[in-house]
C-alpha cells in the first residue's frame, strides 16, 4: 500500500483482493493521464482495468461520514466488478485527506502520478473537494465530489467534475420554501465558518428573499469547522429568539453533532423551531441523540425510498456490511462510481477526456430512478425533501419523516443562475 493509502481492515484487504480483477501494476500506469492515444480507447489490450483514487478525510471530524461512503464506493466496485455488463474492472487506492485541501490535493497527485488513477472520488468536505475541482481540471481526470457546496458544480465547475452528491442549492430550494411557508420569514442563522456554511447562508437567504417580500435576517453567528463547545453562539441565539420565527443551521458532521446536542440541553428547541440542511443524516442522529428530536431538516436520501433501484441497494447494502443500512453518504459513493463506471462502458475507453463528453447529460437509472449529469453543470438531477426528525417509538435514534418533496428538475437551479461556464 502506498504512502497515502490507509488500513480499513482485513475485511476491506480480503475485498480488494477479489475486486482488482486482472494484475496490473499501478505503476506501470504512472503518467498514463493524457490525450487518447496516450491512454487509450478502449480497444488497446490494457482496457482489462480502470484505476481508481478514493479520497476520504478518515481521521478528523468527519470520520464517520467518510466511512459510511467508502462503503457505498466499494459496494459499487465490487458490483461493477462481479457484473458481465462490464468488459472491465475497477481497481482503487485509498487515501486520507485529513479535511486539509492542500493534503487532498497531495494525495490527489500521488493518485494520478504515482498509483496511475484516471479517476477520482470522494472529498466530503467542500474546501477539500474545490481544491481536488482545481487538480482534476489540470490533471485532465474525471472527479466525482462527495461534498455539496453549490460553487463545485457552479462558478468552480469544469468539464472533468461530475456531482451525484446534492447540492447546498438543491437542499436550499426545499428547506426555504417549506420555512416560509410553515414557519416564516425572520430567520437566524448559525453556521461553520468554511465554504460549506457559507454556501448554506447565500443559498437560503436568496431563496428565503426570493419567496418572501419581507423577508429579515435576523442575525448570523460563526464558529470554526471542528468546534466542540457551542454554549456562547446557543446564548446569543437564545437572546435573538423572540424575533425570529426560524434557526437555521449550516453545519455538518460532529460539529453539527454537538450543536444540537447542547442545544437540547439548553432548551434551545423548545425557543425556536431548528431547520438544519443535514440533521438528517443517520450519524448526525446517532451523535446528537435526543438532540436530534423535534428538529427540522432538508433531506437527500433515506433508505425508505421506493426509487429507481434503491431497494435493491439497500438489501445488497445491508447484506455486505452486516445489517448496516446505507445513508447520505453512502449512496453518494455507490452512484458517483455506478455512473461514472457506465460512462466509461458507454465511451468503450478509459480516457478521462472521452469518458467526461460521454457522461455529459448521459442518462442512467440509479436510486432515484432516472437520472444524468446535466449538461450545463455536471450536477444530478437529484430529488430532495423537506423531514422531521421526531422522537421514536422505540430505541434512541429520532426517526425522520417526510414532509415533502421537491422533483429534481424543480429543485435545481436554472442552468443561467448556477454561474458554471462549460
Amino acid at each position: 500500500m502506498s504512502q497515502g493509502d490507509i488500513s480499513q481492515g482485513s475485511r476491506r484487504d480480503v475485498l480488494r483482493a477479489l475486486t482488482a480483477g486482472s494484475v496490473v501494476g499501478v505503476t506501470g500506469l504512472a503518467g498514463c493521464i493524457g490525450s487518447p492515444d496516450e491512454v487509450g480507447n478502449g480497444d488497446d489490450e490494457n482496457f482489462d482495468t480502470v484505476q481508481f483514487g478514493v479520497l476520504e478525510p478518515f481521521t478528523g471530524a468527519f470520520t464517520d461520514l467518510a466511512e459510511e461512503r467508502h462503503q457505498g464506493t466499494e459496494l459499487a466496485i465490487q458490483q461493477i466488478n462481479e457484473s458481465d455488463e462490464y468488459d472491465f474492472t475497477i481497481e482503487y487506492n485509498d487515501y486520507d485527506t485529513q479535511l486539509d485541501p492542500a493534503t487532498a490535493t497531495q494525495r490527489a497527485d500521488q493518485a494520478v502520478q504515482s498509483d496511475g488513477a484516471q479517476f477520482l472520488t470522494g472529498c466530503i468536505s467542500s474546501s477539500s473537494a474545490l481544491a481536488i475541482n482545481d487538480f482534476a481540471r489540470e490533471n485532465e481526470v474525471v472527479y466525482t465530489p462527495g461534498a455539496a457546496d453549490v460553487s463545485i458544480t457552479g462558478d468552480e465547475c469544469n468539464q472533468y467534475v461530475f456531482r451525484f452528491e446534492t447540492s447546498t442549492a438543491q437542499i436550499a430550494e426545499v428547506m426555504s420554501q417549506w420555512t416560509a411557508d410553515e414557519l416564516g420569514d425572520r430567520i437566524v442563522y448559525h453556521i461553520a465558518d468554511y465554504a460549506y456554511g457559507e454556501s448554506v447562508l447565500e443559498e437560503v437567504e436568496t431563496r428565503m428573499e426570493s419567496t418572501s417580500d419581507s423577508y429579515e435576517r435576523v442575525g448570523v453567528t460563526r464558529s470554526d469547522q471542528g468546534s466542540n463547545d457551542f454554549e456562547a453562539f446557543i446564548s446569543q441565539i437564545s437572546n435573538e429568539s423572540d424575533e425570529a420565527d426560524a434557526l437555521v443551521v449550516g453545519m455538518t458532521g460532529s460539529d453539527l453533532a454537538i450543536f444540537l446536542s447542547q442545544a437540547r440541553s439548553r432548551g434551545l428547541q423548545n425557543e425556536i423551531p431548528i431547520v438544519t440542511t443535514t440533521g438528517s443524516f443517520r450519524s448526525i442522529r446517532t451523535g446528537a441523540g435526543d438532540g436530534a428530536y423535534d428538529i427540522y431538516s432538508g433531506v437527500r436520501y433515506v433508505p425508505e425510498l421506493e426509487t429507481g433501484d434503491n431497494q435493491e441497494f439497500v438489501e445488497a447494502y445491508e447484506s455486505e456490511y452486516d445489517g448496516d443500512v446505507p445513508d447520505n453518504f453512502s449512496r453518494v459513493g455507490y452512484e458517483s462510481v455506478r455512473m461514472v463506471a457506465n460512462g466509461i462502458r458507454e465511451a468503450g475507453s478509459r480516457n478521462p477526456t472521452t469518458v467526461a463528453e460521454t457522461l455529459s447529460g448521459m442518462e442512467h437509472e440509479t436510486i432515484f430512478g432516472p437520472n444524468e449529469f446535466r449538461e450545463c453543470d455536471q450536477q444530478a438531477s437529484n430529488p430532495v425533501w423537506m423531514g422531521e426528525c421526531v422522537e421514536p417509538e422505540s430505541g434512541d435514534l429520532a426517526t425522520v419523516e417526510l414532509l415533502e418533496e421537491l422533483p429534481g428538475e424543480e429543485a435545481a437551479p436554472d442552468c443561467a443562475e448556477t454561474g458554471c461556464d462549460l
